[in-house]
């Protein structure tokens, strides 16, 4: 694979909450530097919904060498939000790029089930129950999905190419169906589970196959015994607060298994490697809102439903990396090991 790469996140927003609370900009250029030196990364996607903080991010990446993918993922948002938070990105992202950086901007990511407007419901678990739920009809209603986003994009992409002159591309469910000739890339969230496992591989090909280099971003699983096996739902084990929106605690009692996502990651990142994708990005180096509680009631340990690679650590520092409030799990020297081969 020519870009070699890791999600690395900012914080989401919703309801002008950010699932992030603290921002340290000295830990971003650590984690980072580990990305680029320890994980053998040579691409960076940078998610989140915070422009300043994407900015910041982006910077600090290109400053270490790395290729930037600057994405803004917009959630619970209106079409007339989401614009205006991508121009403002791209004005921010094209800064970085006429200073020297490589720069990939990603037109955001599924948009058409974590945003209002081309699924009916104001929450992703309403839009996906009236797109899916229903048999009857929902050929009918995929497409008008379908046509919703087009329209939405063919509004968005040349307004987004008036402030950023770099490549772009956007990050799709491949139901979605774009049209790439509005990118530079085929960017595709693509999660292998067990349903879809014996077919995956000629898939990618499928894809590989097209005339857009083809990127690969979302993929991942969590951290529990089977997580794998429903990979795309693999985080959909947490209780939140209805008010805040916070996770406070597992649905149940799962088993640990690092050695499960290490090896999935393994086998997706040997299949995108074999089959030609141009660009890979795994989900997700840290999510600090899901941290590591050993000891104390399984429910509590939210990492278990974290799709990180290092398990973050609440109120002290790690061993691996001192200093640092997480741990590697296996999943952290399996991509490691599958990057250092390139």
């Amino acid at each position: 694979m020519r870009a070699r790469g890791m999600t690395y996140d900012t914080g989401f927003v919703r309801d002008g909450r950010n699932s992030l609370e603290h921002f340290d900009l000295d830990l971003v250029r650590r984690e980072l530097t580990i990305i680029r030196d320890d994980l053998h990364c040579n691409a960076v996607h940078v998610v989140g919904g915070d422009p300043q903080r994407l900015e910041l991010a982006a910077r600090t990446a290109a400053e270490l060498g790395l290729e930037v993918w600057f994405s803004p993922y917009p959630l619970d948002l209106s079409a007339d939000q989401i614009l205006e938070l991508f121009l403002d990105c791209a004005t921010r992202a094209e800064r970085l790029r006429l200073a020297g950086a490589e720069i990939v901007f990603v037109t955001g990511v599924e948009l058409s089930v974590m945003n209002r407007g081309f699924i009916p419901g104001d929450r992703i678990d309403e839009r996906l129950a009236n797109l899916l739920s229903d048999p009857v009809g929902r050929a009918e209603r995929i497409a008008d999905v379908r046509a919703r986003l087009d329209r939405f994009l063919r509004t968005a992409v040349p307004a987004v190419r008036e402030r950023f002159r770099g490549k772009v591309t956007y990050a799709a469910i491949q139901f979605e169906g774009v049209d790439w000739e509005l990118f530079d890339f085929a960017t595709f969230e693509l999660i292998r589970s067990a349903q879809v496992a014996d077919r995956f591989r000629e898939g990618v090909r499928e894809l590989v196959a097209q005339p857009k280099p083809v990127a690969v971003t979302g993929f991942g699983t969590a951290t529990w015994r089977g997580a794998g096996d429903v990979a795309p739902r693999s985080m959909e084990i947490v209780e939140y607060d209805e008010t805040t929106g916070a996770p406070l605690r597992l649905t149940g009692r799962y088993e640990r298994d690092e050695e499960g996502q290490a090896a999935y990651l393994r086998e997706l990142l040997e299949i995108f490697d074999s089959e030609g994708v141009d660009s890979a990005f795994v989900y997700i180096f840290a999510l600090y809102n899901l941290p590591h509680r050993p000891g104390g009631d399984p429910r509590d340990d939210l990492d278990l439903a974290s799709l990180g690679i290092v398990k973050v650590l609440e109120g002290r520092s790690g061993e691996a990396y001192p200093g640092l409030p997480w741990e590697p799990k296996a999943a952290f020297a399996a991509v490691a090991d599958c990057y250092a081969g390139h």
